[in-house]
């Protein structure tokens, strides 16, 4: 099982040669990626789910990706994750062929449909027509990467006569959440899922998954469904083990939640796989 990290695009990391030391000392410490996440606001006063207070350091996840990009050569990089409906897909498609070449390949667009009504109302999106968005944002992304002549005609998002080049030679998208509609999401649109919980909750989250796959077509030029899972469980070696046990590809720490310094927990951690 490959672990990668999150959550260093916020809070106290966010300074330039910050983000530099740590981008190098995390590929040479042997992760295998580095996620970065996404609020463009966040309620203030905080109110749940909040994830965080609205005075939280947060970087735009393709721009730190893109300064941790020059910065490494091996390490894998990913959205974890775009709140999809709040972005324009033509434009953020082509913010991803960018990242894409600019990294060599090294780029996952992680998405979500987004959960608070706040941000959703700031950036003028409804949060009732989110998971249609969503799907609709990602056919659309697709179209322009992998068309010969792109054109898409949807409810939200509407092209045709137009191209954009350079094509990614990536283009991979990772799913996030946990509802049947982003289990779905994930089955029928993703390269990969991307899950949060302990081994107990990922566990349930993964026989949903088999049950909806055994009812859900899942296009072949996607290959096998990754499953990468955001770890909320204390980490030691026996529980890192339940993770892969499960048959997590890939387990997604969050070091600046361990108890020490950041470069002893980075250390740490990936010493438990």
């Amino acid at each position: 099982m490959d672990m990668g990290v999150q959550g260093l695009n916020m809070g106290d990391t966010v300074a330039p040669a910050e983000t530099l030391r740590l981008a190098e000392l995390v590929e040479q410490l042997g992760y295998r990626s580095w996620w970065a996440a996404e609020h463009v606001v966040l309620p203030s006063p905080r109110v749940d789910p909040s994830p965080s207070e609205p005075d939280t350091n947060l970087l735009d996840p393709l721009i730190n990706l893109s300064f941790v990009a020059a910065a490494t050569s091996r390490l894998e990089l990913g959205t974890g994750i775009v709140i999809l409906p709040q972005r324009n897909p033509v434009v953020l498609a082509k913010q991803v062929a960018s990242l894409d070449v600019l990294s060599s390949g090294r780029f996952t667009l992680g998405v979500g449909a987004g959960y608070l009504t706040q941000e959703m109302t700031a950036v003028g999106v409804p949060l009732a027509d989110r998971g249609r968005r969503t799907d609709e944002y990602i056919d659309a992304m697709r179209a322009l990467w992998h068309s010969p002549a792109p054109a898409y005609d949807g409810k939200y998002v509407s092209f045709s006569g137009v191209d954009a080049h350079p094509r990614p030679s990536n283009a991979r998208i990772a799913v996030g959440g946990a509802s049947d509609g982003a289990l779905r999401r994930a089955l029928v649109r993703g390269n990969a899922w991307i899950g949060v919980g302990t081994p107990e909750e990922t566990a349930a989250n993964l026989k949903r998954i088999r049950r909806l796959s055994a009812i859900t077509e899942r296009p072949e030029s996607l290959g096998a469904l990754e499953i990468n899972v955001v770890a909320t469980a204390a980490l030691d070696a026996s529980v890192v083990r339940q993770y892969e046990d499960l048959g997590v590809d890939q387990l997604i720490v969050f070091p600046s939640s361990v108890d020490m310094p950041l470069d002893e927990a980075l250390a740490k951690l990936i010493t438990l796989r």
